[in-house]
C-alpha cells in the first residue's frame, strides 16, 4: 500500500462549513441526515452538497448531477462548491482513487487511498493481508482459471463459498450447498460473466458457521475508535432463505456483542490492522468495516469493506449522540484516538423495502405512497416520547415535483429508534405499512432474534 497525507489545516468552527457527499443511497441519506441534525442541534452553520443524491436527500442537501464514479467532475464540483470536506459513500470511487485524488488537489476528504480500498476492491487481497497480520479468517484460496477452480472444489467437502474477487455490490457471494452449486457458481461468475470482471478471479472460502455481526470503526493514522456492532439480513427472504442481496435491514445493537467479544474484536481485527498499516507505512483515514463471523465465541473476518455499511450506517448513525461531522474531520487530520465519541443505550432498526424482483431483474417507475404518512406518524411517536422514525431513501426517483417512484433495487429503509429493540422493531414495521408502492417486499423478521 502506498502513503498518503492530506496537505490540509485543521478546521475549526465559526464559519460556514461546506460537506459535500458522495453517492445516491441509503447510506448517503442517513449520512447527510445526522450532519444536519447535528448541525441543528447545535446551532451551527453547514452548507450540504450530495452527489448525485436522491430525492430524500435533496430535502436537505444542495444535489449536484454528477456521478459517483466520476472523480473528475467529483473534485471539480468539490472546488466549485469550496467543500471544507468530501465524504465518501460508495466503494467504486474509493477504489477508482477519488481519495487520492482529492489529497493531491490539497482537498480533505474522508476515506482510504485506492491503495488501501483494495481491502474491498479484491478479496483475494483482504486474505493476503489478514493472513500477514495475524487476523483470523476463513481458510480459501484464489482461483483465475476455472478449470484449477473446477478442480479445487471437486476435493473438499461442500458447503464451500464461492466469492468474486472483485466489487459487486454485495452479490457477488454463493453459498454451495453442494457440489453442483459450487460449480454452478464458479461457472457462473467465470465463464458466464454474472459479476462482469469482478468474477475473473473467484475465491473459494471455507464455509464457517456461526452468529454473523458487522463491526465498523473509524481509522485514521493515529488510531481508531469502535462503533456499535450491527447485524446485517443479507438473504432476501425470511428465515435467512433466498439469494444474496445488498442487506435486506438491519439492528443494533445485537445481543451476541458482547463486552468480552468486542474485546477480541478489537485485540484480533482492529489492533492487527492498525499494527499492519503501520507496519507498511499506510495511514488509512476512513470507516474500516469488518464482517464477523462468531464461531465458538471467537472473530473471523469474512470480509472487510472500506466505508459505511450500507444499510449498518443507517442504525449505526442512529446510536451516535456526538456530532458526526467532528468525527469525521478527526479522521481526516489524524487524531481520531485523541476524539471522544458518544453512543446511545438506545436500539435500531432498519427494513429495506425492496422492488418486485429483487435482487434479479426489478423494473422502475413504480409511485410510492404514503411517505407524508410515515411523517405524521413519526412526529406523533416523538412526541410521546415513545422513539423515532424516519424513511431514508435508496432507489428513488422525482420524475415529477411531489411525485416520488421507484429507481432501485432497494427503494427505501424505515428506519426506527427507541429504547429496546422490540420497541424499535415494532416502530419500524408500523413505519413500513404506511408506505406502498406496487411490488414491494421486505422481511418480516428483522431483528426478531435479537
Amino acid at each position: 500500500m502506498e502513503t498518503w497525507k492530506p496537505p490540509c489545516p485543521t478546521l475549526e468552527w465559526g464559519v460556514v462549513v461546506r460537506v459535500l457527499v458522495v453517492g445516491s443511497g441509503g447510506r448517503e441519506h442517513a449520512l447527510v441526515r445526522k450532519l444536519s441534525d447535528d448541525a441543528r442541534r447545535r446551532g451551527r452553520e453547514l452548507a450540504l452538497h450530495a452527489a448525485p443524491g436522491n430525492p430524500g436527500i435533496a430535502r436537505i442537501a444542495e444535489c449536484a448531477d454528477v456521478a459517483a464514479d466520476d472523480v473528475d467532475g467529483l473534485l471539480a464540483l468539490a472546488r466549485r462548491v469550496q467543500a471544507d470536506l468530501t465524504v465518501v459513500g460508495p466503494e467504486v470511487p474509493l477504489a477508482l482513487g477519488i481519495a487520492d485524488a482529492f489529497a493531491a488537489a490539497g482537498l480533505r476528504v474522508f476515506g482510504p487511498g485506492a491503495a488501501a480500498a483494495r481491502l474491498e476492491s479484491s478479496k483475494s487481497f483482504a486474505k493476503d493481508v489478514m493472513r500477514e497480520a495475524g487476523v483470523p479468517t476463513a481458510q480459501s484460496e484464489a482461483f483465475s482459471s476455472l478449470e484449477d477452480a473446477l478442480a479445487h472444489v471437486r476435493t473438499i467437502r461442500p458447503p464451500v463459498v464461492i466469492k468474486a474477487d472483485g466489487l459487486a455490490a454485495g452479490k457477488g457471494v454463493t453459498v454451495a450447498l453442494t457440489l453442483a452449486e459450487a460449480e454452478q457458481a464458479l461457472r457462473e461468475a467465470m465463464e458466464g460473466r454474472a459479476f462482469g470482471t469482478a468474477g475473473e478471479t473467484v475465491v473459494v472460502e471455507q464455509f464457517l458457521v456461526g452468529t454473523e455481526l458487522s463491526v465498523m470503526a473509524f481509522v485514521d493514522g493515529s488510531g481508531y475508535r469502535l462503533m456499535p456492532a450491527a447485524r446485517d439480513h443479507k438473504a432476501v427472504y425470511d428465515g435467512d432463505r433466498g439469494a444474496n442481496t445488498g442487506g435486506m435491514g438491519v439492528f443494533a445493537p445485537p445481543r451476541a456483542a458482547t463486552a468480552e467479544l468486542m474485546g477480541l474484536v478489537r485485540e484480533r481485527v482492529f489492533d492487527r490492522m492498525q499494527a499492519y498499516f503501520r507496519a507498511h507505512d499506510t495511514v488509512y483515514r476512513g470507516v474500516l468495516y469488518a464482517g464477523l463471523m462468531i464461531v465458538d465465541g471467537a472473530p473471523f473476518v469474512i470480509e472487510f469493506n472500506c466505508r459505511f455499511g450500507d444499510p449498518e450506517a443507517q442504525v449505526v448513525l442512529e446510536l451516535l449522540d456526538s456530532d458526526l461531522l467532528d468525527a469525521m474531520l478527526a479522521v481526516a487530520d489524524d487524531r481520531i484516538a485523541s476524539h471522544g465519541l458518544v453512543w446511545s443505550d438506545a436500539a435500531a432498526v432498519c427494513v429495506v423495502l425492496a422492488a418486485e424482483g429483487y435482487p434479479e431483474a426489478y423494473g422502475r417507475g413504480e409511485r410510492i405512497e404514503g411517505l407524508e404518512a410515515v411523517e405524521d406518524f413519526a412526529r406523533a411517536q416523538e412526541a410521546a416520547g415513545a422513539g423515532a422514525v424516519r424513511v431514508l431513501h435508496a432507489g428513488t426517483a422525482e420524475p415529477s415535483a411531489g411525485v416520488i417512484v421507484t429507481n432501485g433495487g432497494r427503494v427505501l429503509g424505515v428506519v426506527a429508534r427507541a429504547d429496546d429493540l422490540d420497541r424499535a422493531r415494532r416502530l419500524a414495521y408500523d413505519g413500513v405499512e404506511r408506505v406502498r408502492f406496487a411490488g414491494r417486499h421486505y422481511r418480516t423478521d428483522i431483528g426478531a432474534r435479537g
